[in-house]
């Protein structure tokens, strides 16, 4: 274990929405695979709600940038606070977070540091897995792994358990060519094979990593190549969810018994796939900012194998 520690629904045929939200929290509750959806006020309507009946919740934040200050956002490190700000504003403490990679920029030692310092403040276990940029040192990773990838395995993947749920970090971003496809590689296939080995069906899990483990717009890279081979090790699994980073906007895509969530960045926005020339940080107006940008929660209900996914913007629009 890593010691870094939307309405209508989506049908079975895989159907894709975009989703970005601005000013409330959407609630997610997966049944059988088919996620249906309700509005709320924000994350903390989400927590009271499902109080009663929630057996642990724990957060996802990706995509922080530490250290870009380009006018898409001039303080990345400031927006970060706000997210974390937002996480202690939460009535019912979740049991950790997970941090879908690019917590930095550009892999710098006082980038890592501020990134740390500042998620510290929400007084959780962080689980980390590298996005691009945090492997981007002159030592291929090994600045990441010094710091994030104690018990972790190869280029930084793990696994863990809590509560009945099987957690799976994953790393897709190792030895990632410009605007091409992530990719696992068979070592870490051949060790999730392992990993999921003798696990009962019904055991749900999670699985983590920074690009979307599924194919959202492949001319920018955004998918993962070998992914397929992965989802076939996790077809057997009734109740599979799989949390990304990287495109900087809420995307989900139900198709049988996964689903797929992208989360927000806590810096920037990204462009909607094809609307640009080319992905990058997106300019939006001053007041729109806070708006693209969020936190998002995932609660584990006792009994059952339903996931509810809460995701909230750090300004309202």
């Amino acid at each position: 274990m890593s010691d870094n520690k939307q309405g209508t629904g989506i049908d079975r045929r895989g159907a894709l929405e975009c989703m970005i939200w601005a000013g409330t929290g959407v609630i997610w509750t997966l049944s059988g695979g088919v996620p249906k959806s309700s509005q709320l006020l924000g994350i903390g309507a989400a927590q009271a709600t499902e109080k009663a009946v929630t057996g642990f919740s724990f957060l996802q934040i990706s995509d922080s940038h530490v250290g870009f200050n380009k006018p898409a956002n001039p303080d990345a490190l400031g927006t970060l606070k706000e997210a974390i700000a937002k996480v202690n504003e939460l009535s019912v403490k979740p049991a950790f977070m997970i941090h879908t990679g690019d917590i930095t920029h550009l892999s710098k030692p006082g980038q890592f540091d501020d990134a740390e310092r500042v998620i510290g403040e929400a007084g959780l276990d962080v689980h980390y897995v590298p996005g691009e940029h945090d492997i981007i040192d002159e030592n291929d990773g090994q600045a990441y792994l010094e710091r994030h990838g104690k018990n972790t395995k190869g280029t930084g993947w793990f696994a863990f358990d809590q509560g009945g749920v099987h957690f799976i970090g994953l790393v897709n971003v190792a030895n990632l060519k410009s605007g091409g496809m992530g990719s696992l590689g068979d070592e870490q296939l051949a060790w999730l094979a392992g990993d999921l080995k003798g696990k009962p069906a019904s055991t749900p899990i999670v699985v983590f990593a920074h690009i979307p483990l599924w194919t959202v717009y492949p001319e920018w890279g955004w998918g993962t190549e070998d992914s397929a081979r992965a989802l076939a090790l996790l077809k057997r699994f009734g109740s599979v969810t799989v949390l990304n980073g990287h495109i900087h906007q809420l995307m989900q895509k139900v198709e049988g018994n996964v689903t797929f969530h992208t989360a927000m960045s806590t810096a920037f926005p990204q462009p909607a796939p094809g609307s640009a020339a080319s992905p990058g940080p997106m300019l939006v107006p001053a007041e729109k900012l806070r708006t693209l940008l969020g936190v998002t929660s995932v609660s584990v209900r006792r009994g059952k194998q339903h996931l509810a996914i809460t995701d909230t913007p750090l300004a309202a629009s």
